[in-house]
């Protein structure tokens, strides 16, 4: 009996040494052996993470330890005018606009993109043009003529508006000198036309002075009926003709 209980235990010892015993944890040969743990088996050690699959979303996976993902990890991921550091895009400092490269510009000595949603998001002798500032010049300001009812030389609403927008582009670029056009429909006597046409040439003077352009930049003429945009006896015509037009 004894010698069969001996080499029994014989047996088992030798199954032992022949499969080993399981490592104990933080050693492992597998992840199921660091499953317990929510982790996986690196070189022999449960770690937190192998890959970047092992992370949740928004993590890494950097020396085996699951991290916030970074913002950035070159200057190539961080928006114009921004450089890649410690992870995060910050603005580059700048003293002018050819500091911060393209797409950007330099505004209270950051690097800021160069995007805007009006004239007012944009410096001095700039305006916002297709959601970009970019230097005023008499090719980006809206020199459409303005027009009036018959018989007035008061603003229509339409008018106004259009005259806020022009303000902002004449006050943001180096303009010497604009003068305002007057002119009138054929109706009526040529004294009273004339007198009507500077009236009206007058009136958006007054309008653009009132938004803060400076009044030497502003000169008015009257022409009355003499200069039609539009030829033709009818009120298609007269209409058009009702009008300030801008010379710059």
């Amino acid at each position: 009996m004894s010698r069969w209980v001996g080499a029994l235990s014989l047996g088992v010892l030798g199954l032992l040494v022949l499969t080993g015993c399981p490592p104990t944890y933080p050693k492992c040969d597998s992840d199921e052996q660091c499953k317990s743990h929510n982790e996986v088996c690196v070189g022999g050690q449960c770690q937190e993470c192998a890959t970047d699959a092992n992370c949740k979303a928004g993590f890494v996976c950097q020396g085996n330890k699951c991290v916030p993902k970074p913002e950035c990890t070159t200057d190539q991921n961080c928006p114009a005018g921004s450089t890649c550091a410690s992870g995060k895009c910050t603005p580059k400092a700048c003293t002018a606009d050819g500091d911060c490269g393209p797409g950007a510009r330099c505004k209270n000595s950051q690097c800021v993109p160069n995007t805007c949603t009006s004239n007012d998001d944009c410096g001095t002798g700039e305006t916002c043009q297709a959601g970009a500032c970019a230097k005023a010049t008499a090719d980006t300001c809206n020199w459409t003529p303005i027009h009036f009812a018959f018989n007035e030389s008061a603003l229509t609403p339409e008018a106004r508006t259009q005259l806020n927008d022009l303000s902002d582009c004449i006050k943001k670029g180096s303009f010497k000198k604009i003068t305002l056009e007057g002119n009138a429909d054929e109706r009526g006597t040529e004294e009273y036309n004339l007198q009507l046409s500077n009236r009206r040439a007058a009136s958006v003077r007054k309008y653009l002075v009132d938004l803060g352009v400076a009044p030497a930049k502003l000169d008015t003429v009257g022409y009355g009926e003499n200069r039609p945009a539009v030829e033709g006896h009818n009120e298609e015509a007269w209409a058009a003709n009702r009008r300030v037009e801008f010379r710059h």
